[in-house]
């Protein structure tokens, strides 16, 4: 059993994962305004690779690139990347905070997809919890409010895509090696943006090359101190201190972009976390 200071230190960790995420988007939208989109997500995907791969390669050898499903992993790689591209043309167009609530309706996804694909039974309290979830994303979208935003349609795709690639990885755990599954989180995404890049690709000054290797230290850092901290504690317990990063999202928007928290937009927030810790409550009872 975990000591309580073990436990403490993971939740902690969680935390501070959570802001490094919301930093690391709030980077990126900055990025968009000097990059084409899809320039800045190279940026983070290539310097996080070779991050990543550096250290991988100093504390395990050369195991993390063999792996024994790479099929399996490059469907992984390739679900996370769709996320993240959808994920960043959200954060071009619209409040920081609003994409962010947005993308938080993948614990919904996940429990809708684990019951038509994997055909899990779920009763009528996470039906209820799924169908408050969704009520909570139609009020961060507004529609017959102040008019949907359109580019919001971008996060919700990458909530769908991000639920995918947490199935992917559930069905990974155990049968893989763990630095493998890590390094081709986004290796493969890393080779693929790099020629595709080609004919998009602005050369950067050195404040904006700067920026762009310190998107990729922040998705190092961040996956590296949440897999500390599953180290430290179960997934069970730290799951809804992941929903920290919505709320120091929601802070930078306001604070960095000066955008405006609307009433609709906090209540469903409220309303899509809730119903987020109750499923995570009751798969957990």
């Amino acid at each position: 059993m975990k000591s309580f200071s073990s436990l403490l230190t993971g939740i902690l960790l969680t935390v501070l994962a959570g802001s490094v995420f919301a930093g690391m988007d709030s980077l990126g939208k900055h990025l968009t305004t000097l990059l084409p989109v899809l320039q800045v997500i190279w940026g983070r995907y290539f310097f996080q690779t070779v991050i990543l791969g550096g250290y991988l390669g100093a504390t395990t050898g050369t195991r993390f690139l063999k792996t024994r499903h790479p099929y399996l992993q490059l469907v992984r790689g390739m679900l996370l990347l769709a996320a993240t591209i959808c994920m960043y043309n959200a954060l071009a167009r619209v409040p920081l905070a609003d994409a962010t609530a947005v993308l938080f309706f993948t614990p919904i996804v996940v429990t809708i997809l684990s019951v038509v694909v994997l055909k899990e039974a779920i009763g009528i309290h996470r039906i209820g919890a799924i169908i408050a979830g969704f009520c909570g994303m139609l009020l961060i979208l507004r529609p017959g409010f102040a008019g949907i935003e359109p580019a919001l349609g971008f996060a919700l795709a990458a909530s769908g895509f991000n639920a995918c690639y947490l199935l992917m990885t559930r069905r990974l755990a155990g049968m893989e090696d763990a630095a493998s599954t890590q390094f081709n989180t986004t290796a493969a995404g890393a080779v693929i943006l790099t020629i595709v890049i080609i004919p998009f690709w602005e050369t950067p000054d050195t404040g904006t090359l700067a920026m762009l290797v310190l998107s990729g230290v922040a998705g190092s850092i961040g996956h590296f101190t949440l897999v500390t901290a599953f180290s430290h504690a179960p997934a069970s317990l730290l799951s809804p201190f992941l929903y920290s990063q919505v709320l120091v999202a929601s802070l930078l928007s306001v604070v960095l972009f000066g955008d405006p928290l609307q009433t609709p937009m906090i209540l469903g927030t409220i309303i899509l976390v809730a119903s987020g810790l109750y499923i995570w409550w009751r798969e957990n009872r």
